[in-house]
C-alpha cells in the first residue's frame, strides 16, 4: 500500500518507468529502462538496496539513486553513499521532501533529509575508512547470505544468483568459516544484525 501510494505520487510529478518489488528486479529494470533516477529502499527481497545499488551504479553511473529508508542508522546512511546514492530520505518524511528530494537528485545535486545532515557530516569527518557494516563479506557473499536469511534453500538461491549450487554452497561454507559460526540460525542472526533483513 505505502509503494502503491509513493507510484501514485511520483506519476503526478514525475514520469515513472517502472516499480520493482525486490533488488534483482530493480537491477533488471534498471538495465532494461535507463531511468534518470532510482527511489530505493535499504531492506528489500533477493538482494538489499544498497548492494542492488552497487550494481546499478557499476553499469549506469549516470543513473541516481535516492534511499527512502525507515533505517535512521548512520553507519547504513554512509553505507549508501559510499555504493553511490545520491539522496537518502526517511519514510516519516512529508511529502513535499520526498519530491524536493528526488528534483534535487534530478538536477545533480546531493540530498540527505535535514534530520540526519549533521550528525552525518559529524561522522564523517571524526570517522577514518570502515568496512560496510562492519562485515568481512564479499558482495557475493552478502547476496548468498542474504537469500539463505529469506529462506531459500542453497539450489534457489543459485538459480536467482545465475550460479551452481557447488558455487553457493561454497559460498555459504566460507561465510561461516569467516564469521566462525557453524549454523544457518547463527548466519540467520549476523544477517538480522548487518541489516541484510528485516528481524
Amino acid at each position: 500500500m505505502l509503494m502503491d501510494g509513493l507510484v501514485n505520487l511520483l506519476r503526478q510529478e514525475f514520469d515513472v518507468v517502472g516499480v520493482a518489488r525486490d533488488g534483482r528486479t530493480m537491477i533488471e529494470m534498471a538495465k532494461d529502462r535507463r531511468p534518470d533516477v532510482i527511489v530505493t529502499d535499504i531492506s528489500m527481497p533477493q538482494l538489499n538496496g544498497i548492494d542492488a545499488t552497487r550494481i546499478i551504479r557499476k553499469d549506469m553511473p549516470s543513473t541516481k539513486c535516492v534511499f527512502l529508508s525507515m533505517h535512521a542508522d548512520l553507519p547504513l546512511v554512509e553505507e549508501a553513499f559510499r555504493v553511490g546514492a545520491s539522496g537518502f530520505i526517511l519514510k516519516t518524511c512529508d511529502l513535499s521532501e520526498f519530491v524536493e528530494a528526488i528534483r534535487s537528485v534530478a538536477k545533480g545535486a546531493t540530498y540527505i533529509t535535514p534530520l540526519l545532515g549533521g550528525d552525518l557530516v559529524s561522522t564523517l569527518m571524526t570517522a577514518g575508512p570502515q568496512t560496510p557494516r562492519d562485515t568481512p563479506l564479499s558482495s557475493r557473499q552478502r547476496e548468498v547470505l542474504q537469500l539463505l536469511a529469506e529462506g531459500k534453500t542453497m539450489k534457489e538461491a543459485a538459480a536467482l544468483m545465475g550460479i551452481s549450487t557447488r558455487t553457493a554452497e561454497s559460498h555459504k561454507y566460507e561465510i561461516m568459516r569467516q564469521l566462525g559460526v557453524q549454523t544457518n540460525a547463527a548466519l540467520v542472526r549476523y544477517a538480522v544484525r548487518i541489516k541484510l533483513v528485516s528481524e
